[in-house]
C-alpha cells in the first residue's frame, strides 16, 4: 500500500463511516515508533505508521484511521477532540473505532531498568537515578556533603 491508496482509503472510510468528507492528506510516516497514527492539528493531515499494515493488515490500518478520523471531525467541529473528552469517546463507540492500536513495537528493542544509587557521605541519605551523573558535581539537599556512588 502507497500513500495514495492510503488518500483513497481514507476519504472512503470517511464519507462511508462519518458521511462527511476528508479534504485533506493521509500519508505514510516512517519516523513514527510506538503509535499507529496521528492527527496534526495544524495542517489537519493524518500519518499513519507504516508498521502497522506491515505487522497487522489493512483491518488494523482501518481502525486507526478510525480512529484518527474521530479526531479529525472532531476538530474541525470544534468539539472535543482529545482522548479525555465525552465527544471523542462517544464518536468511537459509535465508529466502532478503537482506542488505542496493537503492539507495533519490535521485541528486541532496549529498555533499560538499570538505576544508579548514589549516597551522601555525612548523612547517608540515598539517591535513586534512572541516568547516571557525575557525583563530584553535585550535593546533598539536605546537608550539602559530597555524594558517591554504591554499586
Amino acid at each position: 500500500m502507497n500513500d495514495t491508496e492510503l488518500q483513497i482509503l481514507v476519504s472512503k472510510i470517511s464519507t462511508e463511516v462519518f458521511q462527511k468528507p476528508f479534504a485533506h492528506q493521509a500519508y505514510f510516516n516512517k519516523r513514527l515508533r510506538t503509535t499507529g497514527g496521528r492527527y496534526l492539528l495544524r495542517s489537519h493531515n493524518i500519518e499513519i505508521n507504516p508498521k502497522a499494515f506491515e505487522k497487522h493488515g489493512i483491518l488494523e490500518v482501518e481502525g486507526i484511521i478510525r480512529h484518527e478520523l474521530c479526531h479529525y471531525h472532531l476538530h474541525i467541529e470544534g468539539k472535543g477532540y482529545q482522548h479525555r473528552d465525552a465527544d471523542f469517546r462517544k464518536l468511537l463507540k459509535k465508529t466502532n473505532a478503537p482506542r488505542f492500536c496493537s503492539n507495533l513495537t519490535e521485541p528486541n528493542r532496549r529498555t533499560s531498568s538499570k538505576s544508579y544509587t548514589y549516597m551522601c557521605i555525612k548523612c547517608g541519605i540515598n539517591y535513586i537515578r534512572k541516568i547516571r551523573m557525575n557525583p563530584a558535581k553535585y550535593r546533598c539537599s539536605k546537608c550539602s556533603g559530597h555524594l558517591k556512588q554504591i554499586e
